[in-house]
């Protein structure tokens, strides 16, 4: 007599999250063999869909082992079980994608991993130096991703025809490229070539080559993940100097270095455990860390990142990157080198000429790129999706500067349904946000919409982005300034689909966009200091304090408001913003001394006749007025120049406080002048930095503690570009929890523009629900 069997049950799960493209399904797979259970897994719009039939005991595991075993770069967000009535059938398979509306996400790019690294400097491995090795836990996701389900048909891999190895790989569930989309080798997918600016092949080994010129102290333009690099020798001035002058990168604007590894990354910059983290993660962003102290480590040529305290940095996250490095060093046997501290450092820059967006075609590197570079590396996998490279800023946590690839657009979950929301951003650092259910969408970095290429990529992420996810907006939102080429896209969208449009102002979406992030319900304080955004009264606004519920804000509170002589003018002219400062001081007949520069006695006219002269209430402008006080920056070449080199000069350090830095009238209005008057002698540019910012920290602490008391909320939001300056942000926020307030900032966004799209669709979402 056979023994009794256990009890079985069938049940069907939906599993949601970012759950493809990832190795999902043949995790799933094996684990079902495991606990031997029948059924099946597919993708489908809504993510992936199992059937399991087995043991009751055995589907409490599986269910338990889904979470706690997951492939590295998959993430659960929900996973609903329902019972299914038993069906007969023997063993476990995986079945085609199931059709149906795109309700999941993509992944974003993820740097190689560890085994398929082994593989590539391993000379007995088939894919032995090959540039586009990968496999389901590592390569391209959402670059070459045309609409999903993510499967190979529906990516830029349709161009390459299997070979029978690369097909059993691809086809076998237990193997690790099991449907690993990009899959390929040397028999039958995308290859290199180097050419000339004109074309023309160049021959020898494509590898070898590049790393010639590079040597040579030429400029290459290397074609990546997400979009063409400019690259050059690190260590060469005069090719960083040509590579400047070419792209017409202003002279203190930073480069960013990549290096092979951490112990090559140690000679150039201090890396804490959270950056290294960071580095190293799948994501594989650049990161800004500190230099390494004078005397200390080996620095790249000084032309990289002039007068700054940062450098950006980061490793090699594409196959051809490592290949570059390996080259280098010979070819070694001994796998012990790819932790040795190695001499090469690249720049790596987006290769795009002045404002434009990332190249990333061949025709298109090769006709607008010819001015810009020596050399020509291609590859012929089509890139679907331009995505800049991210960028990390070091700290506690470390902050996001700029989302791009191995980021975006990995979503970001909210803490509610709602409608659908397109939400276009603002005009610098643009990108779009998309909602759907209880996730929100955002898309890589576009860029600063000041040129026509850029606002077409800007159309196009929006039509790409929609198609991508079947998003079909109920309501379209946009930044409240009229002229912003986002704002005019929003009415135009709005007006041809027929939905509400909500205009949301600019400091109120930064502060919201961290309330959507971490879920945030009732009214919170913000404090959002940046450089510029319109205010209610049509006034350039930038250093708020507001109160936020849902989709409604009061302005509790402002800084001082400044005259920029000139208007737009001074924010590119910091002196011009010092010498509203001295005027507004008593000090207008000082301003032609301290600052003999042609035009300054016309500006201290103006400043007397408040003749062209707008107030701001801008942070960024304080910072401005203050470095060029000092001496330090009289001109900004490239945005936030002045606010960067006074962080700089501060060294990470507060200078000693003075009585009445600042001063709150009854209108809740903040006065730095007269921490401004206590600088006016100060001739040691570091000392002043010093003393400027542990001023404006106390000052700025006074402020919020105020306004908490007087409303008795104590959730302080943080928002807005200037808290980029981690001296600023971190001491102000470490002091403020010392006092009870609970102090919240973006994590997954920019706290600068790069963050106002979520935080436009958070209060869209909320205003067309009521």
């Amino acid at each position: 007599m056979s023994a009794t069997k256990p009890l079985s049950q069938r049940l069907h799960l939906s599993v949601f999250g970012l759950v493809q493209g990832v190795g999902f399904r043949p995790f799933v797979y094996g684990l079902a063999q495991r606990l031997n259970l029948s059924g099946w897994v597919a993708n489908d719009g809504d993510g992936v869909q199992v059937e399991v039939e087995g043991s009751n005991e055995n589907l409490q595991t599986f269910q338990r082992l889904l979470y706690t075993e997951l492939p590295p770069l998959a993430i659960i967000d929900r996973c609903d079980a329902t019972p299914r009535p038993l069906c007969p059938e023997v063993g476990f398979r995986i079945v085609h994608s199931i059709s149906g509306a795109a309700n999941t996400s993509v992944a974003a790019d993820a740097a190689v991993c560890a085994d398929c690294l082994n593989e590539l400097f391993d000379n007995s491995n088939r894919r032995y130096r090959y540039p586009f090795i990968n496999c389901t836990n590592c390569g391209p996701r959402y670059t070459i991703t045309r609409r999903l389900p993510y499967d190979r048909p529906y990516t830029s891999m349709v161009d390459f025809t299997l070979c029978e190895r690369c097909l059993n790989e691809y086809e076998e569930p237990g193997d690790r490229r099991f449907h690993a989309q990009p899959n390929a080798c040397e028999a039958c997918g995308p290859t290199l070539d180097f050419v000339g600016v004109d074309g023309t092949p160049i021959a020898g080994d494509p590898i070898a080559q590049t790393l010639d010129a590079i040597r040579q102290g030429l400029i290459v333009a290397i074609k990546g993940i997400g979009g063409f690099h400019l690259v050059c020798d690190a260590d060469n001035a005069e090719a960083v100097r040509q590579l400047r002058s070419r792209k017409q990168r202003d002279d203190g604007k930073p480069f960013a270095v990549m290096a092979a590894n951490i112990s090559s990354l140690e000679q150039l910059v201090e890396i804490d455990s959270d950056s290294l983290q960071r580095l190293s993660s799948s994501a594989a962003p650049i990161v800004l860390l500190p230099k390494c102290e004078q005397g200390k480590g080996r620095p790249v040529a000084h032309e990289v990142a002039p007068d700054l305290g940062a450098l950006g940095v980061m490793l090699p996250y594409a196959p051809l990157h490592h290949l570059l490095f390996f080259e280098a060093a010979g070819r070694p046997h001994d796998p012990t080198w790819r932790g040795v501290a190695h001499p090469l450092r690249l720049v790596m820059t987006s290769a795009n000429p002045a404002g434009e967006p990332l190249v990333i075609g061949n025709a298109e590197a090769l006709s607008l790129l010819d001015d810009l570079v020596d050399r020509v590396l291609l590859h012929n996998r089509d890139i679907d999706c331009r995505c800049d490279d991210s960028v990390v800023q070091a700290g506690s946590p470390p902050m996001v500067v700029r989302r791009g690839r191995g980021m975006a657009p990995q979503t970001i979950a909210l803490a509610t349904d709602g409608p659908q929301i397109l939400a276009l951003g603002g005009w610098f650092k643009n990108n779009i946000c998309l909602t759907k259910q209880q996730r929100a969408y955002v898309s890589p970095y576009v860029g600063d919409l000041a040129n026509a290429n850029t606002c077409r990529f800007l159309e196009q992420t929006v039509e790409h982005m929609c198609r991508l996810f079947a998003v079909e907006p109920q309501a379209v939102a946009c930044d409240r300034h009229p002229d912003f080429y986002s704002t005019r896209l929003a009415h135009q969208l709005a007006d041809q689909w027929q939905v509400p449009l909500v205009a949301v102002q600019h400091h109120h979406a930064h502060i919201a966009s961290v309330m959507a992030e971490h879920g945030l319900q009732g009214a919170v304080i913000g404090l959002a200091l940046d450089g510029v955004g319109l205010g209610d009264d049509d006034m350039a606004w930038g250093g708020e304090l507001l109160r936020v519920e849902g989709a409604e804000y009061a302005r509790i509170g402002h800084l001082r408001p400044l005259p920029l002589a000139g208007g737009d003018r001074a924010a590119r002219e910091p002196w011009r913003v010092a010498a509203a400062m001295l005027h507004q001081l008593g000090l207008n007949a000082e301003i032609p001394e301290r600052f003999p520069v042609a035009g300054s006695e016309v500006v201290a006219q103006m400043l007397r006749q408040n003749l062209n002269c707008p107030p701001t209430s801008s942070a960024g402008r304080w910072f401005d007025g203050v470095a060029a006080l000092l001496g330090a920056c009289p001109y900004n070449r490239f945005e936030a120049q002045a606010a960067m080199t006074l962080e700089t000069l501060a060294q990470g350090h507060l200078g000693a406080e003075k009585a009445g830095a600042g001063c709150i009238n009854e209108d809740q209005q903040l006065d730095l002048l007269p921490l401004v008057a206590q600088l006016l002698g100060e001739t040691n540019p570091v000392r002043g930095a010093q003393c400027f910012h542990a001023g404006l920290v106390a000052a700025l602490e006074c402020w919020v503690l105020n306004a908490c008391a007087q409303t008795g909320i104590q959730d302080l939001v943080l928002g807005g570009g200037c808290f980029l300056n981690r001296l600023l942000r971190e001491s102000l926020c470490a002091r403020l929890r010392t006092r009870g307030i609970s102090v919240w900032l973006g994590e997954q966004l920019p706290c600068n523009d790069g963050g106002l799209s979520l935080g436009q669709a958070w209060v869209a979402r909320q205003a067309i629900a009521n």
